[in-house]
């Protein structure tokens, strides 16, 4: 192992097709982890390894691995781009010290760039900016350095410039040495040469603009800079180093992965700007069951603390990615699951490559390995040492926003279906199973269309599980139209017992987005039993659960109790509830409902000649056309439409376009149909 600040936690993050893969390989070739550069387009990449990557070139799982470079341990994470597998972002960035985020020199900073870069906003991840395929044609780095600034409110802080761009590009000018990189013909080596002389102005420039920024989080620099004095390499890059660690700035690096143009240099800022676990703050987290704040601090003699940030099946066993945040483990430790107050024990500790694994025997502060033998642990599960329990906070998941009816083809295989459903839901917390009460039909639900087939596709190759699948259902809510009031008394005789309850409840609309508000509204005399409120209260959250209508979950709606009238002599705690459940259902009868289906936010990259085309048929799909721009050469189209819409899109779109449009859809908000 080496020392905690010679490690770097690592993740490459970017929109679908920025190369984040292709990336990630040439990290492994240089470090001399692989020896051969597999390509994604040839579905090859050592971090594409599922057999549905290698099929349709996109990540979809993140993939985790170790490497070396320059003396450093870099473990790094590799994720998927593709919106429907973002919660695999969301849980890699969680554990992460610092990312790469890839942008294409063309594209610029594109939907699902702008989704990852808050999502590592959220979790104050210290990022750096890889601006790939500068020799594509229409690649543009002052467009996407000013893009990332305007549209992700970071201050970008270029210590590279580009030599040429499209067909002409041959390296970088290093703005801290003031040298030229160059890739020559056929050498994947780079050279140093000096800098070509029409840019040398142009590099001064950008080299006064990268030391003012040093010198807004150095006093040092600042001074040396106001001074006039030169000022040592060595000082500017720590002090970018602590603006970058600092989320105050963020380096910008340029190349070309495909054409292995840029990833030494890459790989050396990793290790210059991007913080080791001592860099970053404390683990924070509470004790199990209290509101008592304790720290975690990185070291191996700390109390253990580590965080489950991934499941994935191994031949049907449990594995546990780990992020360890303090203390050490090692195979045959008893270690405590701080959510269920439960104690397992670690049977085996590997490290990871892709889908290779590699037994160890201890892991300390600051790795990212997998434990074996955890059977109870789940995605955002605490793993603790048992003498000094800490709860860290959990990863937050996200609600599936489509689901699919499914069945085995026979009825003999109903069992293994089940058992295969089970064991993808342990892997995936944005994918659930469940059986539809009223019709008798298993649902799964994901976050998309894709989603869901790499889903079934899994159940066939590796659970061995032959299912149908039938038309995709959306899945609705409902809302209130205006305000509503009703009262209900319930008074029947029960087993040989008079049950009684009576309630008044008002309901009223909210702003889309607001969720579901619950008020006691209750008199303040007669006091009332807490039992008796909190049970009304209760029915009142139960019947809230679906809507008096349709029976979807009810959104965007104030439900107040207005009133409990007791009855001398008689008082039951269920007539309460049910009183309360039926006041709610007459009060929606009163108010009127609407149902809200789910709205997407669809952005289509299409080249201009089509543009008319794509336009027309989201407006046969009752979209609503939000902004026309430019990106890139090509034109952006932007809506909001209906998801049950969008069904069959990708293969529409393609055929309108000759397949040179792309699109990319996420869950924007549930409204009412055309509303």
């Amino acid at each position: 192992m080496a020392k905690l600040d010679r490690v770097r936690n690592i993740g490459i993050v970017a929109h679908i097709d920025a190369g984040k893969t292709t990336v990630t390989e040439r990290f492994l070739f240089y470090s001399g982890r692989i020896h051969r550069i597999g390509e994604v387009h040839d579905g090859e990449a050592q971090m594409d390894w599922m057999p549905q990557e290698q099929e349709r070139g996109i990540t979809i799982t993140a993939a985790a691995t170790t490497l070396e470079w320059q003396g450093y341990e870099l473990h790094l994470i590799d994720t998927p781009g593709h919106v429907d597998f973002t919660i695999e972002v969301e849980r890699s960035l969680r554990v992460l010290d610092g990312v790469v985020v890839v942008f294409c020199g063309v594209g610029g900073v594109e939907p699902q760039s702008e989704t990852v870069w808050h999502q590592a906003e959220k979790f104050r991840v210290p990022r750096m900016a890889f601006i790939n395929k500068m020799d594509r044609i229409g690649a543009n780095f002052v467009e996407v350095v000013d893009q990332v600034e305007k549209r992700l409110g970071a201050r970008p802080v270029p210590v590279q410039l580009p030599i040429g761009a499209e067909d002409s590009f041959t390296g970088v000018v290093d703005l801290l040495t003031m040298k030229a990189i160059v890739w020559p013909s056929g050498s994947e080596q780079p050279e140093e040469a000096p800098i070509p002389a029409e840019m040398v102005e142009e590099a001064q420039h950008a080299r006064e603009r990268m030391i003012e920024a040093a010198a807004d989080v150095d006093d040092e620099v600042a001074e040396r800079f106001l001074e006039g004095q030169e000022i040592d390499p060595k000082l500017i890059r720590q002090a970018l180093r602590r603006g970058c660690v600092s989320n105050a700035l963020v380096p910008v690096l340029c190349g070309a992965a495909l054409r292995n143009k840029g990833i030494q240099p890459l790989m050396d800022a990793v290790v210059d700007y991007l913080p080791s676990p001592l860099d970053v703050p404390p683990m924070e987290g509470t004790v199990p069951g209290a509101a008592e704040k304790v720290v975690r601090r990185a070291h191996d003699k700390e109390p253990l603390a580590a965080l489950v940030f991934k499941i994935q099946m191994d031949q049907g066993r449990k594995m546990c990615f780990l992020r360890i945040y303090s203390g050490t483990v090692q195979p045959g430790l008893e270690v405590l699951n701080a959510r269920l107050n439960k104690k397992e024990k670690v049977a085996r500790l590997l490290q990871i490559h892709a889908n290779r694994r590699e037994r160890i025997q201890r892991a300390g502060a600051g790795s990212i390995v997998a434990a074996m033998g955890l059977k109870l642990a789940g995605t955002g599960d605490t793993i603790c040492d048992p003498a000094e329990p800490i709860m860290l906070e959990p990863i937050d998941s996200y609600e599936p926003v489509i689901s699919r009816a499914i069945e085995p083809r026979t009825l003999a295989e109903k069992e293994k279906l089940d058992f295969a459903l089970s064991k993808v839901v342990d892997e995936d917390p944005t994918f659930r199973v469940k059986e539809d009460e009223e019709t008798g039909q298993t649902l799964i639900s994901g976050m998309g269309e894709l989603h869901l087939e790499i889903v079934v596709d899994r159940l066939v190759r590796e659970y061995r599980v032959e299912a149908r699948v039938g038309k995709p259902q959306v899945v609705y809510r409902e809302t209130v139209n205006g305000a509503g009031f009703g009262e209900a008394t319930f008074e029947r005789k029960l087993d040989e017992e008079m049950v009684y309850g009576h309630a008044r409840v008002r309901v009223e609309p909210l702003s889309r987005g607001s969720g579901l508000v619950f008020e006691n509204r209750l008199p303040a005399e007669p006091q009332l039993p807490p039992t008796v409120v909190q049970t009304t209260m209760e029915g009142l959250r139960e019947a809230a659960t679906s809507g008096a209508a349709s029976g979807y979950p009810l959104v965007d709606v104030k439900l107040s109790l207005l009133g409990i009238t007791p009855k001398e002599g008689l008082s039951s705690i269920v007539g309460y509830k049910v009183a309360a459940g039926e006041a709610f259902r007459r009060a929606c009868r009163e108010a009127g409902s609407s149902l809200l289906e789910p709205i997407m936010d669809v952005e289509v990259i299409v080249p201009e000649e089509f543009m008319g085309d794509v336009i027309g048929d989201l407006n046969s799909r009752s979209g609503q056309i939000e902004e026309v721009g430019f990106r890139g050469g090509k034109r952006v189209v932007g809506a909001l439409v209906p998801m049950r819409q969008m069904f069959g899109y990708s293969t529409k779109v393609r055929s309108l376009t000759q397949g040179r449009a792309n699109f990319t859809m996420q869950f924007s908000k549930f409204d009412v149909p055309g509303g």
